[in-house]
């Protein structure tokens, strides 16, 4: 049975290195917010980078409903960041009828910024194209992240790569 996988958790937590193995595992096809706005709009959206953010994960949430409808698995690398926005999304799939699950990439403190100092340097050195993380970035991004509950849950990684 096709199904869709979201992946929820912090950003530099390690959701894309796992959502690429689960992909191989799955037989999956990944939609990704960042890839496909880094890819179309780059890295400066300034302003209006949260209203076109969301209207790209609108657009997924129906391409992987017809990707599922075809018959492939689809995973969903983006953080799912709010409980608001994690109910909304499961209940989007069960009304089409879709089953869906989601994986947290549990990451600890000290591993979580050890990945964004990696990110950045990698930024800086031009190795990559993601977003990077200053000081400001990460006071919101940690104001806005909303731990799931076990409850919401259904596969618990915890990512302690060192």
């Amino acid at each position: 049975m096709t199904r869709v996988i979201m992946i929820c958790g912090k950003i530099a937590s390690g959701k894309s290195v796992y959502a690429e193995k689960l992909c191989a595992q799955e037989n999956a096809v990944m939609l990704s917010v960042d890839e496909l706005v880094l890819s179309v709009l780059g890295n400066d959206l300034g302003d209006r980078h949260d209203e076109i953010t969301d209207r790209i994960q609108d657009y997924l949430f129906r391409k992987s409903a017809e990707i599922v409808k075809a018959g492939a698995n689809v995973l969903l690398d983006w953080g799912f960041w709010t409980r608001e926005r994690r109910a909304a999304a499961r209940a989007f799939y069960r009304a089409h009828g879709i089953a869906c699950e989601f994986h947290y990439i549990d990451v600890p403190e000290g591993v979580w910024r050890r990945n964004i100092a990696i990110r950045n340097q990698a930024v800086l050195d031009g190795k990559s194209d993601a977003y990077f993380v200053d000081d400001g970035l990460m006071k919101k991004l940690e104001s806005l992240f909303e731990s799931p509950s076990r409850e919401e849950i259904d596969v618990w990684f915890v990512n302690d790569w060192r």
